[in-house]
């Protein structure tokens, strides 16, 4: 034992002459707090960079069976679940690690922002946590994404309508997204190599970053009632309190922060032995519209907030509230950055957080009974009324049949029958030309998903020759383009006389 104990401290040395790691790690770890700071308050981001770590393993873990493609992507899951020993729990590890995550770095950001240790110095370790926050949001969602089942299948269809609804560059984000216009081939390689290599890569890096200012700048006091942040003063102040009544972080704050995180590791163990990997549901198959494709748990919320907001709002909402919400984050340390710490000082600060955590709350349970369309007054299986089949052409009648086959009256009405998620189809073959209602089926938009990958050339063209009959007694919708080339040489005439 002695001769193997030498050993072992000619290797550490050896390595240290080399490396040089031994100094800046103990001085990292010895770094002096506020004692106020050694508390079970502080211990959410240590517990956040443990759950990081087992995301990477558990991750690599699973790298090297599942199958980043839409033919074997489903059967690669399946094949852990039930034919690899112990698949299926690695499968849980990482999964409920995702949303433990989440969560754990939602209530460091909520505990962040109460203790108000977003203040001088400190603005750019909380916007570098913002960021850390929507990159641990995209894990989450490219992972869904990676089941490839039938809501992950719906989940991507959704979620290009939204990128689709951006002004002037929509379309291309669809492509960039999904690797085409429609859900394909290497829609599933692009969320791998998202959520694989680029998000975790920035993520360290961001890691990296936050944790290096951390030991730069200190570790956030206990904030003190009438105690103020002042840009001149402050710096002074906290050298003076550390140097005063500081302790080490190793040990007498880094043994609360190992606690936790074993038991945030535990917990996260005993939920995947006792419930299992989440998914995945049945096969993604494009044909089968009756699916109600619902998200993870962290977002289920968002899926109630759409799920029931009038559709006239969804647009602006999609488009305008996250980018305000994230410049309002983002800005927080500026235009608030000095002044009082403590949350009983902060009856505003205080109320949004409550108002915030209620909300996702009710909404997060009301998206188990949310429905994904919220009024439905038909069942999908019913024949076209009569009147839309009367005097059309053989070509048209089939395209009815396949409007009621592909259930399409689960989001859009006929004469006030079907559901209210889509705009109510009577007429229009007046807002839309043949070859926009080719464009709307084939690769979404707005509410509407892609059905490119779920009709047949002649289905598409079936179905449009319907949709074109629905115009009542207006005029159908024409081409501009078209009609100037039709008309300009009766123009051309008329000059010439």
């Amino acid at each position: 034992m002695p001769g193997l104990k030498q050993t072992g401290l000619d290797l550490y040395h050896w390595l240290d002459r080399r490396l040089g790691l031994a100094k800046p790690l103990i001085e990292a770890a010895e770094h002096p707090i506020p004692r106020s700071s050694a508390s079970w308050w502080y211990v959410f981001g240590s517990a956040a960079s443990v759950i990081l770590v087992l995301q990477v393993m558990t991750g690599i873990l699973l790298a090297l069976v599942y199958t980043p493609t839409a033919r074997d992507a489903w059967n690669s899951l399946n094949f852990l679940n039930h034919g690899l020993t112990l698949g299926w729990f690695l499968r849980a590890l990482h999964g409920w690690g995702s949303d433990f995550m989440i969560a754990i770095v939602l209530i460091h950001m909520t505990q962040v922002f109460m203790f108000g240790a977003y203040k001088f110095p400190r603005e750019l370790t909380w916007i570098v946590g913002v960021f850390l926050l929507l990159m641990t949001l995209g894990m989450a969602f490219t992972g869904q994404v990676l089941r490839f089942d039938q809501d992950a299948y719906w989940g991507v269809g959704i979620g290009a309508s939204i990128m689709a609804r951006v002004p002037w560059i929509g379309s291309q984000l669809v492509h960039l997204m999904l690797g085409g216009p429609i859900i394909g081939a290497t829609t599933v390689s692009r969320f791998f190599t998202l959520h694989v290599f680029v998000i975790p890569g920035i993520l360290i890096a961001l890691v990296g970053v936050h944790v290096w200012m951390v030991l730069h700048l200190g570790i956030n006091e206990w904030p003190m009632p009438g105690r103020l942040v002042r840009k001149s003063t402050y710096v002074q102040e906290y050298e003076a309190e550390v140097h005063k009544d500081g302790v080490p972080f190793v040990p007498d704050a880094a043994w609360a922060d190992a606690l936790f995180a074993a038991a945030i590791l535990l917990t996260i163990m005993a939920c995947a032995l006792f419930f299992g990997p989440i998914g995945p549901s049945g096969p993604p198959d494009p044909t089968i519209i009756q699916t109600v494709p619902k998200p993870d748990l962290p977002f289920m919320w968002i899926y109630a907030l759409f799920a029931l907001m009038p559709p006239k709002l969804e647009t602006p909402i999609l488009l305008i509230a996250p980018i305000v919400a994230i410049c309002i984050m983002l800005a927080l340390p500026f235009y608030a950055g000095e002044g009082e710490k403590h949350w009983s000082r902060r009856p505003v600060a205080v109320l949004m957080v409550m108002v915030i955590a209620v909300s996702i709350a009710i909404f997060t349970q009301l998206a188990s009974k949310s429905p994904w369309s919220p009024v439905m007054n038909a069942w999908s299986a019913d024949a076209v009324q009569p009147e839309f089949i009367k005097g059309r052409t053989p070509l048209a009648r089939r395209g009815a049949v396949v409007f009621q086959l592909m259930q399409c009256r689960n989001c859009h009405a006929l004469d006030g029958v079907g559901g209210q998620r889509g705009p109510e189809l009577n007429r229009v073959a007046t807002r839309l030309t043949e070859s926009q209602l080719i464009n709307q089926v084939l690769q979404g938009g707005g509410n509407m998903p892609a059905y490119g990958s779920a009709l047949s050339p002649q289905q598409t063209t079936a179905l449009v020759s319907f949709l074109e009959t629905l115009h009542g007694n207006e005029r159908p919708a024409q081409d501009a383009s078209q009609e100037l080339t039709d008309s300009q040489p009766m123009q051309l005439l008329g000059g010439r006389e």
